[in-house]
C-alpha cells in the first residue's frame, strides 16, 4: 500500500492478538487501509469480525489480554508530520495527548460510556481541560457551545443534566459533543446509530455529516447497517474474521460487489418493497470463533461459491482490480479459479417466495379497545401523586388469527409499554384487552387477577428485545425453555427434554445444546433460545418486542425467516414491535403507527408504505436509509424538529402538531380521533383527506434505474 500525504491515517498490516488460556485469538489479522483527509471510511461486517478491535487498536485502548503484535498505524496530523501510533507506549503522555484531541471515539452505547455519577457538563469540561489550557469557566462556555452545535435544546440548562435524565438520542448527541469539542482530525464512530429509531438515526447522521464538513474532519464509521453505509461512506471496507476481504469506493461496492461475503450481506437486507413478500437469503451458519479459524479462505464454510480443493486449502491473497477495488478471494485476480459477476441490484432481487400463513379475517384473536397505561408521578415528602406519564393513552386495534401486525414509532412513543400491557406485565389504567381463542369465548384480560391470568399466559407469549438480559445466566437451556412447560403441567422428565430438544431443532439449534448456559451462545443463538422459550407452551399469540433490532443483517435475516416459517407451520399471530421500517415492511400484514401513547394510523402494510395519510408516518418513511449510494443525492427527507412530546405533559390538540409541517390552528386545539378514511385505513389526522403525502419508492426500482444509468 503506497504512502500518500493526503491520507490522514494509514493502517498497514495491523495485527492484534488476544493471548488466552485456550490459545491465541487473532482478532485483527493483517488489516490495511487508508483514510484520506475529510473523507469517511465505513467498516462493515458481522459481530465478531474484529471491527471494534481494529478501532481500539488505532487508539491503543485494547483490553488485556490483547495487544498489538505487528503492523503500523501512521497518523499525520499535518502533511509534514507522521506519527506511528503502534510504537507509542499505550499509557504514555504522547498517546494520551492524541486520544480525545486529535483522534476521538464515539462508542455504541452512550449510557455505558458516560458516567451516571457526573453531569454531562462535568464530563465534557474534564475532556476539554485535559487537552487545552483553559479555565473552568472557559471550558464550560465551550461545552455549552458544543452542545448547541449538536442540536441539544437549551444547552445552558441541560449541561447540568445527568445521563439518565436524557433520551437515547440526546445521550448520543452529548457523546458526539464530547468527542468533537476539541475539534479532532479523525473521529472513530463505533455503531453510533445501532438500536436508534429511524428519525433519530437520520438526525445523528445528518449532524455528523454537517460537523465533518464544517471541521474538514475524517471519519472511520463502524456499522452493520448497509443503509447507513450507502448514505455516508466515501470508501467501504468489508471485514470478516479479522481480515478485510473487500475494499473500494461506496459506489463500486454497491454496484459491483465481488466477494461472496459482501454479496451475502447485501442479499440479507429486507427491502422496503412490499408488493411481493419474499424470503430473505440469509448467510448459513455463524461466523466461526477465531480460535477455530477454518483452513484456506475463512469464509469458505459459509460460501455458496466455494470451490472444493481450493477455497478450503488456499488462503486468498489481495487482488487489485480496477479503480482501486481490492478483493481477497480466489475467484478474482490473475489466477482466478472461476468467474463470478453479479450486481447488488440482482442480489437484492434474487429471493424466493416464502410460505404464507392463512389469515382468518373473520376472527379477531386479540382486540384492544381504548387501552390506557398511566404511570403516577410521585413527588414530595408525603409521596403525593402530582401527575401521570400517559405512556399508552387510548390505543385501539385488533389482530386477526394468523396475522402479523407491525407496531412502529420513535423511541418514547409507548410501543414497548403497549406490548407489556397487552401481555399484562402491567395492570392497565383502563380499557379492554379482549382475547378470543378459536375454540373459546371472549375474555377481557385487563380485568383478570394473576391467578385468573395463569391459563392465558401460555397462549400469549413474548420475545424480548435483549436476549442477554432476558435469559437467566444461571439456568441451562433446558430449564429456560422448559420452565413454562413445567409451570403449565404440559411436560416433565423425558417428555420435557424431548419437547425442548424438538424446539431447539425448530429454531435452528442442536438438541444437544440443552445442557449449555446462555453465555456459551452468540447473540443470534440467544435470540433463537428466546423464540424457543416463547413457543414452548404452544401459544396462539406472540408479542415480539424489537426482536431483531440489534442483530447483524445476516442474523436478522435468519431470525425473520424463522419467525415466518414458524408462523406458517403453527398458525401463529404476531404483534411485531420495531423501529426498523424495512423489517416491518417485510414481515407485517398490517401496520399500526404510534405517537405519544396513541395509534395515529392503521392500515395494510402496502397502503401505509405507499399511501400514508398521517404526516408522522410520512416523516418516518422519509427517514429510512436505502442501501443505494445514488439515493442519498436525491434524498428529500422530512427533518422533524425536536423530540417526541413528553407523555407526562403532551401538547394540546394533536400531540404531533409542534413537529408537523402541515399543522393548522385546529391541530393546536382539537384532539383528532382515529377514524376510517378509506378501505380499512384508519387515521387520526384532521386533514388526512386533503393532504397529498409521499410514501416510499420501491428500493429495488431505485437500484435498477441506478445500475441501468451506470451501464448506459
Amino acid at each position: 500500500m503506497n504512502s500518500n500525504i493526503d491520507n490522514l491515517l494509514e493502517v498497514r498490516d495491523l495485527q492484534t492478538h488476544f493471548f488466552t488460556s485456550e490459545g491465541v485469538v487473532k482478532a485483527v489479522d493483517g488489516v490495511s487501509f487508508n483514510i484520506p483527509r475529510g473523507k469517511t471510511l465505513c467498516i462493515v461486517g458481522e459481530s465478531g469480525c474484529g471491527k471494534s478491535i481494529t478501532a481500539r487498536s488505532i487508539l491503543q485502548i485494547v483490553d488485556a489480554p490483547g495487544r498489538i503484535v505487528g503492523g503500523d498505524v501512521l497518523f499525520r496530523p499535518t502533511p509534514d508530520t507522521e506519527i506511528n501510533i503502534t510504537q507509542m507506549n499505550p499509557f504514555g503522555r504522547e498517546i494520551r495527548a492524541i486520544r480525545g484531541k486529535d483522534i476521538t471515539m464515539i462508542f455504541q452505547e452512550p449510557m455505558s460510556s458516560l458516567s451516571p455519577l457526573y453531569t454531562i457538563g462535568n464530563q465534557i469540561i474534564e475532556a476539554i481541560r485535559w487537552h487545552l489550557p483553559v479555565s473552568k469557566e472557559e471550558a464550560r462556555a465551550m461545552s455549552i457551545e458544543a452542545l448547541r452545535k449538536v442540536g441539544i435544546p437549551r444547552p445552558s440548562e441541560l449541561i447540568d443534566s445527568y445521563t439518565f435524565e436524557l433520551s437515547g438520542g440526546m445521550r448520543q448527541r452529548a457523546m458526539i459533543a464530547m468527542a468533537l469539542v476539541c475539534e479532532p482530525k479523525l473521529l472513530i464512530a463505533d455503531e453510533p446509530t445501532t438500536a436508534l429509531d429511524v428519525t433519530t438515526q437520520a438526525n445523528i447522521l445528518d449532524l455528523l455529516g454537517d460537523l465533518q464538513r464544517d471541521m474538514n474532519m475524517s471519519m472511520m464509521f463502524i456499522t452493520h447497517d448497509l443503509g447507513v453505509v450507502a448514505n455516508i461512506a466515501d470508501e467501504v471496507a468489508v471485514m470478516y474474521l479479522g481480515m478485510i476481504v473487500e475494499r473500494g469506493s461506496v459506489e463500486t461496492i454497491f454496484s459491483d460487489p465481488k466477494h461472496p461475503y459482501t454479496r451475502a450481506l447485501m442479499r440479507s437486507i429486507p427491502k422496503l418493497s412490499v408488493r411481493q413478500k419474499t424470503r430473505l437469503s440469509a448467510i448459513r451458519g455463524i461466523i466461526p470463533h477465531p480460535l477455530n479459524r477454518p483452513s484456506g479462505c475463512p469464509f469458505h464454510s459459509r460460501c455458496d461459491l466455494a470451490v472444493a480443493g481450493a477455497c478450503d486449502k488456499v488462503i486468498p491473497q489481495n487482488a487489485i482490480l480496477e479503480d482501486g477495488h481490492e478483493v481477497r478471494c480466489l475467484l478474482y485476480g490473475p489466477e482466478a479459479i472461476a468467474p463470478a459477476q453479479q450486481t447488488a441490484t440482482e442480489i437484492l432481487m434474487e429471493e424466493d417466495r416464502t410460505p404464507r400463513s392463512p389469515i382468518n379475517a373473520e376472527h379477531a384473536l386479540l382486540e384492544v379497545n381504548d387501552l390506557k397505561m398511566h404511570f403516577p408521578i410521585i413527588s414530595g415528602f408525603f409521596n403525593r401523586t402530582v401527575g401521570y406519564v400517559k405512556a399508552v393513552d387510548g390505543a385501539s386495534f385488533e389482530i386477526y388469527e394468523g396475522e402479523t401486525l407491525g407496531l412502529v414509532g420513535e423511541s418514547g412513543c409507548g410501543k414497548t409499554t403497549l406490548g407489556h400491557t397487552v401481555m399484562r406485565l402491567y395492570e392497565p389504567t383502563s380499557g379492554e384487552i379482549l382475547y378470543t381463542p378459536p375454540d373459546g369465548k371472549s375474555v377481557d384480560l385487563a380485568t383478570l387477577n394473576n391467578r385468573e391470568l395463569k391459563p392465558y399466559r401460555r397462549e400469549i407469549r413474548m420475545i424480548f428485545q435483549d436476549p442477554q438480559s432476558s435469559l437467566n445466566p444461571r439456568m441451562p437451556v433446558l430449564e429456560i425453555v422448559g420452565e413454562s412447560l413445567k409451570m403449565n403441567n404440559i411436560a416433565s422428565g423425558e417428555a420435557l427434554e424431548k419437547r425442548v430438544g424438538d424446539l431447539l431443532q425448530k429454531v435452528g439449534l442442536r438438541p444437544e445444546y440443552i445442557r449449555r448456559y446462555p453465555h456459551a451462545f452468540s447473540g443470534g443463538e440467544r435470540q433463537r433460545i428466546g423464540i424457543a422459550r416463547a413457543l414452548a407452551p404452544y401459544p396462539k399469540v406472540v408479542v415480539a418486542d424489537e426482536a431483531v433490532s440489534a442483530l447483524d443483517v445476516s442474523v436478522q435475516a435468519q431470525i425473520l425467516n424463522l419467525l415466518k416459517d414458524l408462523q406458517a407451520e403453527f398458525g401463529l399471530t404476531y404483534l411485531f414491535i420495531s423501529h426498523a421500517l424495512n423489517v416491518v415492511a417485510h414481515i407485517s400484514d398490517r401496520v399500526a403507527v404510534m405517537y405519544v401513547g396513541k395509534i395515529v394510523e392503521l392500515a395494510a402494510t402496502e397502503d401505509i408504505f405507499e399511501h400514508p395519510q398521517h404526516p408522522y408516518t410520512e416523516a418516518l418513511l422519509s427517514a429510512v436509509l436505502k442501501p443505494d449510494p445514488a439515493a442519498r443525492h436525491n434524498n428529500e427527507r422530512i427533518r422533524l424538529q425536536g423530540e417526541v412530546a413528553d407523555p407526562a405533559n403532551p401538547p394540546s390538540g394533536c400531540a404531533f402538531h409542534p413537529r408537523c409541517r402541515y399543522a393548522k390552528d385546529k391541530c393546536r386545539t382539537d384532539i383528532p380521533t382515529l377514524r376510517l378514511t378509506r378501505d380499512r385505513h384508519f387515521v387520526a389526522c384532521h386533514f388526512a383527506e386533503e393532504l397529498q403525502l409521499v410514501g416510499v419508492i420501491d428500493d429495488t426500482e431505485v437500484s435498477v434505474s441506478h445500475v441501468q444509468e451506470e451501464l448506459s
